[in-house]
């Protein structure tokens, strides 16, 4: 999951809660120093952990807020919100954060936003899928998929190249590096025109740019220990603050082979500390840890480096140089950069959204992504010894992917699903769930029943045993059937591949129709396929109740958040308007302050509001600062008025003017006989000089009376006067001046009327022969053309 809202608008993975609200985003970034046990950030590698969990406990000396084990078992944050300690787990957490990117959405696209994709890193987990998918639901989001990484890169790249091979040709194969915050992440892609196909991934997700921040901030603290005399590890606050300036530095040295320097002043205990760093110096944490996931995913792809046709870089962390030559070094080609190193994931989430979205238009394009690590389905039943085992999805497996095992059974059995190699995760735990199939029981004469169980990978990477139907055999006249003793798993509608599993003890079988070389002996039967109930247990993710509670608490946060936004801008209000008004009457607006204001009454009320503000207004009900705001403006608005009157009053008359003046000129070209204006009719001139003689008089009277006022009284004519004025003026004149001349049409034809009444109906029975011949010309001069 990526922090970043679609469009470019950038939204930091960071929550800060407070007394009153929360702060998302950049809001909650200011806050880490100032906040920090109440500021939450680096909460992504939480999802779907234990709190015992070997990772999390190495995390917590390092993080400035307090993690607290929840009853399930999982990570919760602990914080103090609207004065009470709160536990929040990682999922509403990350909810927030998801209904901040949101709302910058909504307001960026100007229209609800439902659907979305989010990106999760190629090396999560089931555990950790589904609970990112959950904190979607809580932000009330409808995902459409979670997409690795790499792979929301590779869409960023692919769909908009116009050159790639097609189908039958070779497909080009590119390597895409994404190195960020927290993780290094490595897949090959292979691309033909309209899809792609994640060849392999690799990972280290203990390698990113906080770890160069760590080694620097560690280096730091060593120096500082000796050099100042300071434990900076026992002052939570400074290392916060050396961690923001190592950022920095980072960031420097990535552009800059010169020494660099560090200063911070008042840096712990009232000293100001000092020192200085090379680009080089902080590079012993890389030896070996670039270059394992290059090989490994190298190596998965079955692909030579001769086969590889570009490499690609984004996230951050790849702007340090010695990262990009040591990519360039093992690939043997220059790393290419055509793609936003901040934005491309979030852009190919955006892509996949628009293409999975009805309610968008987009070129189709296939993306066929890959299981990044081997499931094996267990199977055991209370009468049975043993245990019967098959890996039904291997690594690099392609993504989505359904497939149907067949069993024999004659009573309920369950299905246990775990990770194959439990020493290639980068999680504790390697069960994944366990599934009991219900229902099941022997055939009518006594034998096993046919039990078909489907198992898939969806496009979230989300493992589940989405259905069970037991065959029950009919005798009769139907289709042939044959139940063979081969263990098989099947692909459900893909066709692609059959994997067969080791032998299920008699329990699993597959095949549909009779084998031909059989012969006809056997006896005919007819199927029908019964759905059987199944009971999920020992899944990491949250009940239904619990998630529901979790959205409707989200909810009410959401409320309060609106709340006292809406407070602030009305505190913000009366703070903006005493501050601007008391500028102002000393300068543009005191010519227009009458003698009671001038007195001293506005200003002295101004001064007292400013007063109440930071002592009993600090904290006060919306009700209060609006009703504060209309004391101010009963006394400043006449003056501001009084203000703008005076500004655009003089525009309006000479608007006005102008246009009195261009009716008048018109009436004297018609009085002159104007050959442009003899089609106009005496009382059509004569409505439009009696209508600018008024409005004449009307402007007269009203600037003599205006200039006999002074400033500081209210105005005799206001500039909403003269626009009706122009406006009745223009309503009046404008029809009869634009009002067209007759057409030249019109006269010959009333002639012709007139030569046919006299000459009787032998003329005009000639002119219509005469016509009708042209017409016929005319016609067949057009067919000419």
């Amino acid at each position: 999951m990526r922090p970043v809202a679609d469009g470019g608008l950038f939204s930091p993975a960071c929550v800060s809660l407070a007394s009153k609200n929360r702060m998302i985003g950049n809001a909650a970034k200011s806050q880490i120093i100032t906040n920090f046990k109440n500021t939450v950030h680096g909460f992504k590698k939480f999802h779907g952990r234990a709190f015992d969990d070997p990772f999390v406990q190495a995390e917590k000396p390092k993080l400035p807020y307090s993690l607290h084990k929840l009853d399930n078992g999982n990570t919760g944050i602990k914080v103090r919100y609207l004065e009470e300690d709160k536990v929040f787990t990682c999922e509403q957490i990350t909810g927030m954060l998801l209904t901040k990117l949101k709302e910058t959405s909504e307001n960026a696209l100007k229209k609800p936003v439902v659907d979305c994709v989010i990106s999760v890193p190629s090396f999560f987990t089931d555990a950790e899928r589904r609970s990112v998918f959950d904190a979607s639901q809580i932000a009330g989001l409808n995902c459409l998929r979670l997409i690795t990484d790499t792979t929301a890169v590779a869409l960023a790249y692919g769909i908009y190249k116009q050159d790639l091979p097609t189908p039958e040709e070779r497909p080009r194969n590119v390597v895409f590096v994404d190195m960020g915050h927290s993780s290094f992440q490595v897949a090959i892609t292979a691309f033909n025109k309209g899809k792609l196909k994640v060849l392999s991934t690799a990972f280290d997700p203990y390698l990113g740019g906080r770890n160069f921040d760590e080694a620097l901030v560690d280096y730091f603290c060593e120096e500082f220990k000796s050099k100042y005399k300071l434990n900076v590890r026992d002052n939570p606050r400074a290392v916060l603050r050396l961690h923001q300036e190592c950022e920095k530095l980072k960031k420097l040295m990535s552009a800059n082979s010169s020494d660099l320097p560090l200063n911070i002043e008042c840096f712990m205990n009232d000293i100001d500390v000092s020192s200085r760093m090379n680009r080089w110096e902080p590079l012993s944490l890389l030896p070996g840890r670039v270059e394992m996931p290059l090989k490994v995913a190298l190596e998965q792809s079955k692909l030579s480096r001769d086969d590889i046709y570009a490499v690609e870089i984004v996230g951050g962390a790849t702007r340090i140089p010695a990262i990009k030559e040591r990519i360039a070094k093992f690939f043997g080609k220059d790393v290419s950069t055509t793609l936003n190193a901040d934005e491309a994931v979030a852009r190919g989430c955006a892509l996949q959204c628009a293409i999975l979205s009805p309610a968008c238009k987009v070129r189709e394009f296939s993306i066929t992504d890959v299981v990044p690590f081997p499931i094996t389905l267990r199977w055991k039943s209370p009468t049975e010894d043993g245990l019967g085992e098959c890996e039904v999805f291997t690594k690099m497996h392609a993504a989505p992917f359904s497939k149907v095992i067949t069993f024999h059974k004659k009573e309920p059995f369950d299905l246990e699903a775990f990770y194959s190699n439990p020493q290639e995760l980068p999680y504790p735990d390697h069960r994944i769930g366990c599934y009991s199939v219900q229902n099941v029981v022997p055939q009518p004469d006594g034998d096993s029943s046919k039990v078909k169980v489907k198992v898939r990978v969806n496009v979230h990477g989300i493992f589940s045993v989405s259905g069970a139907s037991l065959i029950e055999k009919q005798k009769g006249d139907g289709d042939d059937m044959q139940i063979d003793s081969e263990p098989m798993v099947q692909n459900e509608g893909r066709g692609e591949e059959q994997v067969h599993g080791p032998p299920m003890s008699g329990s699993a079988a597959a095949g549909d129709k009779q084998d031909p070389a059989a012969g006809g002996s056997k006896p005919k039967v007819k199927v029908k396929s019964i759905e059987l109930p199944i009971v999920v247990s020992n899944v990491r993710q949250l009940d239904s109740e619990v998630l529901t509670g979790f959205v409707e608490y989200e909810r009410q946060m959401i409320i309060q958040d609106k709340l006292v936004k809406e407070l602030n801008d009305a505190k913000n209000a009366v703070e903006e308007y005493v501050y601007d008004l008391r500028d102002k009457l000393c300068g543009m607006y005191e010519k227009y302050v009458t003698q009671d204001v001038s007195d001293g009454r506005l200003s002295l009320m101004l001064e007292d509001t400013e007063n109440w503000l930071y002592e009993d207004g600090e904290d006060q009900p919306k009700q209060v600062y609006e009703e504060k705001l209309d004391a101010l403006r009963r006394l400043g608005q006449p003056i501001y008025d009084r203000h703008r009157e005076h500004e655009d009053r003089p525009r309006a008359f000479e608007e006005l003017g102008k246009k009195l003046q261009l009716y008048m000129k018109f009436v004297e070209s018609y009085k002159q006989k104007d050959e442009r204006f003899l089609h106009l009719s005496a009382e059509e001139m004569s409505s439009v000089e009696k209508c600018v003689s008024e409005n004449m008089g009307w402007m007269n009277s009203r600037m003599n009376a205006q200039s006999k006022l002074a400033p500081t009284q209210d105005p005799v004519v206001k500039v909403a006067d003269v626009i009706v004025k122009i406006q009745e003026l223009e309503n009046v004149c404008n029809p009869v001046i634009n009002k067209p001349k007759p057409s030249l049409e019109e006269a010959p034809e009333a002639s012709d009327q007139s030569a046919e009444a006299h000459n009787g109906p032998a003329a005009a029975e000639g002119k219509a022969e005469a016509k009708g011949n042209q017409q016929t010309k005319s016609g067949k001069e057009m067919e000419v053309d």
